[in-house]
């Protein structure tokens, strides 16, 4: 029996993934972390995109197993990042948005890998991604490679951290997502998954919901267009 833990934030890659690991494993556990996240609203979104997803395919529903919550508010104590704190947007000196949490993806996999341990999970899952990102360094497949090897030497184990959108830009990502669970899960990603980084969901827009300006929702926006121009090519129907 294949079983695996994804790191779930309640967002439109973390959701990818989810599905990804509900049509590939026969037990799936989620975990979250709230690091007092200027965000925090995305975490209101996991409950409701769990059970939604259910509705999805009936053995997704079997698959999905518990969920997990884990405070880490000591790392946004530590951190004084634009995810962390009431400030504006910029870049740093060393070419780094002020978004980039230090060590906040090799935190999570650390408590991902301890909860996976008690658990009996081999594998791992994470939305981290190399080829539409900000430039974080904990996003790099060579540090998921090497936290591999670390977690693995460290407690003695053989997990496999599984990193399907890599080397995916966004308008792939919402193609995975349509390929797994069709227009339902699209809509889903839709509705209900939150990337923006100010916490804003009271604007819809034709890619979700979000302020539009900040460069989760740049992103975002950018990677729907693309799809939705893809799409139309391959039917010959208006975008």
């Amino acid at each position: 029996m294949t079983q695996a833990l994804v790191l779930f934030s309640g967002g439109q890659d973390s959701t990818t993934c989810l599905a990804f690991a509900l049509a590939r494993f026969n037990h799936v556990e989620t975990i979250g972390f709230d690091y007092g996240q200027r965000h925090r609203i995305e975490l209101d979104q996991r409950g409701r995109i769990r059970e939604q997803i259910k509705t999805i395919d009936p053995l997704w529903a079997q698959r999905l197993g518990d969920d997990h919550l884990i405070d880490l508010g000591v790392l946004g104590q530590i951190s004084a990042t634009a995810m962390t704190r009431d400030v504006a947007i910029t870049i740093e000196a060393n070419g780094l948005p002020n978004t980039f949490v230090p060590g906040r993806n090799l935190v999570f996999l650390a408590f991902a890998a301890a909860v996976a341990y008690r658990r009996g999970l081999q594998h791992i899952v994470g939305g981290m991604c190399e080829t539409d990102f900000s430039g974080y360094p904990d996003c790099r497949d060579a540090t998921i490679k090497a936290m591999q090897t670390a977690l693995n030497l460290g407690m003695e184990a053989k997990f496999s951290l599984e990193t399907p959108l890599m080397w995916l830009d966004k308008a792939a990502t919402w193609t995975l997502a349509e390929e797994l669970g069709g227009p339902a899960l699209v809509d889903l990603i839709l509705e209900e998954t939150h990337t923006c980084y100010l916490g804003e969901r009271g604007m819809r827009h034709e890619w979700g919901y979000g302020c539009g300006t900040c460069p989760a929702c740049t992103l975002r926006a950018r990677g729907w267009a693309k799809y939705r121009a893809e799409a139309a090519t391959k039917t010959g129907r208006p975008a």
